[in-house]
């Protein structure tokens, strides 16, 4: 199984260091043979794999139609108390919840479901049917071309540009965690597993269990064999397999520099000096002498500008004919033996604590990197300093303290921690001016948080977390310009990133550029087809632009892929409203307020088609909803007036619009209806005086003028009338 590790906000914080395992005498994993069902779902077909960590099987869903065929990966904690399993089964939430993220990338398998079972915890992942690079490898298939290999290195890369930019790092990629998918011929990254961390990692009474160095040895360089792995140290498995492929030799039969650990392997192939230069800076031994992230690394490949793109409909037709052979202890004993930073190396890494003493600085570190990932902030956080108490200018530990304090949003301890990171390594502690531009933009403080990712592109122009801040600020600031600017330059390292395609649509939206908006939602849903946000703006820049079936079909897709979504089902009510359809458009507003029950535009526009339709108490009933909601419109008062008009009930009628005058005066469509209503009523006077209200803001509406004649001429009628009734009293003195 493979191991990945997580982070948060940094690149390059350091991962566990090589710790003994002790056999607790504890059951062995659940035996799964052939035909056993888990979950009540997943059937096993046969065993795929077998490790110390676990097993991986070939299952089916037998609650799907097509019984489709799935991935199982079995894991089982090497130590089985309370609380080991307890941390255990966190980390593999949570890692889990990370492989899920990873899953939306075409080129990445998909997880499905993860579960505990019988104090086993389980992976269920897409299953892709192909054939693993290494038999490419082993055919020839790149053998001394150049253009190929770069082909194949770009293609690797684009997919750990897009797992460094979710700040995981894979640890294993070899070519038998590369499979070519038979469906379209592409490559794709495996074996993500729920990492052995959650087999063998514990924190117990202040001391770190240990776990074993991860990955496949002759892919893996120096300081990841010392439990310290980098993105870089992905980087270099890349361009281990770029020499293979190039070479047709095994990692383990590339000779070794005895003297500098570098690999010397010129003599093997014939390359141009570009594309030797930029394989040297892949393998180099020492981490910082290679490129920072698969992004750094795509763009000196892509410089090269003789990049062979194999077409995807083609077949290379080769079947396995023995594996590329495996790197024996060789190569991995020469680069250990060369580092000998440590010194100790005990078979796979396993027997030996390094941080027997608890008050070892490194151990307080690593410990608060274990709290971190768990996000425990307050427990990293008293970890990170204990280590600052023994070594007060130990950077990394600094870094994570600030990490720390910026996850428990304390802004202003975590700026001034950074701070103290740059003050001891100014020119090269370019995570800390990251982290500190981090912090000073949740302080507000704009101008100073752009100044400090500014200072982190001088230090590393390759640290795309610093455009995504300044993008970030930009869009908050409504300068959508800038914004651009900085986000056409994010996407040049993070180009598989829906995220950044889609704040690209965004801030082209603002600027009211909707056919370039609708282009970027595009690329956007091309990375991640059911995200309902993307698909409710991308509908939003249709309706802009008088696309109404567009924006309609736009609006439908936010909705199914989120039914919860009350905005998108609001703005397809209104499209279909405006199409005429008014039983569907009926029914997307009942959607919105099924939703939200508090969405007063919903109910106030479905108030308005209920009467429409001249289902009038329906439309009363959904107004008052509306006024319960927000009882200051005068609008929704206006509505329930009209309703009740058409029913014929003025008095009701009369009351309504009093409400909606006594919140908005100045409207004469209202002073009209309330003229009307008091007409009908034969209450004239009223009626005049509401008509001249009206005329007083309408002065040339020539129907409130003719109703205004029509109710003085009642009026006067009626006048007449009652003086025609009034009795005669003679003023004379009757006769005697």
């Amino acid at each position: 199984m493979a191991e990945f590790t997580h982070f948060v906000h940094r690149p390059q914080r350091r991962a566990e260091k090589p710790r003994i395992v002790k056999n607790l005498g504890l059951p062995s994993s659940m035996e799964l043979a052939a035909g056993k069902i888990l979950s009540h779902r997943y059937q096993i077909i046969r065993q795929l794999g077998k490790g110390g960590f676990g097993q991986t099987f070939l299952a089916c869903d037998r609650q799907l139609p097509n019984q489709n065929r799935c991935v199982i990966k079995q894991f089982q904690p090497q130590c089985r108390d309370a609380e080991t399993v307890a941390i255990a089964r966190r980390l593999f939430e949570t890692e889990a919840k990370i492989l899920q993220e990873l899953g939306i990338h075409r080129h990445i398998p998909r997880l499905f479901a993860y579960f505990e079972e019988n104090g086993q915890f389980f992976l269920v992942q897409e299953y892709i049917e192909g054939e693993d690079l290494a038999t490419e490898i082993t055919a020839g298939v790149y053998r001394q071309d150049e253009e190929k290999v770069v082909a194949l290195l770009t293609e690797i890369l684009s997919i750990l540009e897009f797992v460094h930019h979710k700040q995981v790092i894979h640890r294993d990629v070899n070519p038998f965690n590369l499979i070519r998918r038979r469906q379209d011929n592409q490559l794709v990254l495996i074996d993500f597993g729920a990492v052995k961390q959650i087999s063998t990692q514990v924190v117990k009474e202040g001391k770190t269990i240990s776990t074993v160095a991860i990955g496949t040895p002759g892919y893996f360089p120096s300081e990841q064999a010392q439990g310290y792995p980098r993105f870089s140290s992905d980087i270099y498995a890349t361009g281990i397999i770029g020499l293979q492929a190039l070479t047709g030799k095994a990692p383990e039969d590339i000779p070794l520099d005895s003297r500098t650990g570098e690999i010397l392997w010129q003599h093997l192939a014939m390359t141009s000096a570009e594309f030797s230069d930029v394989i040297e800076r892949m393998i180099r031994y020492d981490f910082r002498q290679r490129y920072t992230s698969a992004s750094e690394a795509l763009i000196a490949l892509r410089k090269l500008g003789k990049i062979h793109h194999l077409d995807p409909k083609t077949t290379y037709g080769v079947k396995p004919q023995g594996q590329v052979a495996r790197q024996g202890q060789s190569w991995l004993t020469k680069i250990l033996f060369v580092s000998g930073t440590i010194g100790l190396i005990a078979g796979a890494y396993q027997g030996f604590d390094y941080w027997q003493n608890s008050r070892n600085s490194l151990s307080y570190y690593q410990q608060g990197q274990t709290f971190y990932q768990l996000k425990r902030y307050t427990d990293a956080l008293n970890s990170y300093g204990q280590a600052l108490k023994i070594n007060p200018d130990y950077l990394e530990a600094l870094q994570g303290k600030a990490d720390a304090l910026l996850a428990l949003q304390r802004y202003s301890e975590a700026l001034n921690t950074y701070e103290k990171a740059i003050q001891i390594n100014p020119d090269s502690a370019w995570q800390a001016w990251l982290g500190r531009g981090e912090a000073l933009d949740k302080l507000d403080k704009n101008q100073e948080a752009l100044e400090s990712f500014e200072r982190v592109l001088s230090l590393n122009p390759a640290a795309s977390q610093a455009w995504q801040g300044k993008a970030d600020i930009y869009l908050e600031l409504q300068q959508y310009s800038a914004a651009q600017k900085a986000l056409e330059k994010l996407l040049t390292f993070q180009q598989n990133d829906a995220k950044i395609w889609y704040k690209k649509g965004w801030s082209l939206q603002n600027l009211e550029d909707y056919e370039g908006a609708v282009k970027a939602y595009d690329q956007a849903l091309a990375i991640e087809s059911d995200n309902a946000l993307i698909w409710y703006q991308k509908g939003n820049s249709f309706y802009q632009l008088n696309k109404i079936n567009d924006a309609l079909e736009s609006y439908s897709k936010a909705g199914q892929f989120n039914p919860q979504f009350s905005q998108a089902h609001y703005s397809q009510g209104i499209i279909l409203q405006k199409l005429g359809r008014n039983s569907e458009a009926l029914e997307a507003f009942t959607q919105a307020t099924e939703a939200n029950s508090n969405y007063y535009q919903a109910w106030l526009n479905q108030g308005a088609l209920l009467h429409q339709m001249e289902r009038f108490q329906e439309a009363i009933a959904s107004y008052e909803k509306a006024r319960r909601i927000s009882s200051q419109k005068a609008e929704v008062f206006i509505g329930i007036g009209n309703a009740w008009y058409r029913l014929g009930d003025y008095s009701q009628a009369i009351n309504a619009y009093q409400q909606a005058i006594q919140r908005q005066k100045d409207n004469p469509e209202t002073w009209k209806s309330l003229g009307n209503s008091c007409f009908k009523l034969g209450q004239y006077e009223r009626a005049i005086q509401a008509y001249q209200e009206s005329l007083r803001y309408r002065s040339n509406d020539r129907e409130v003028q003719t109703q205004k004649q029509l109710a003085e001429t009642r009026w006067q009628e009626l006048q007449q009338s009652l003086q025609n009734q009034t009795p005669k009293v003679d003023s004379e003195e009757p006769v005697p």
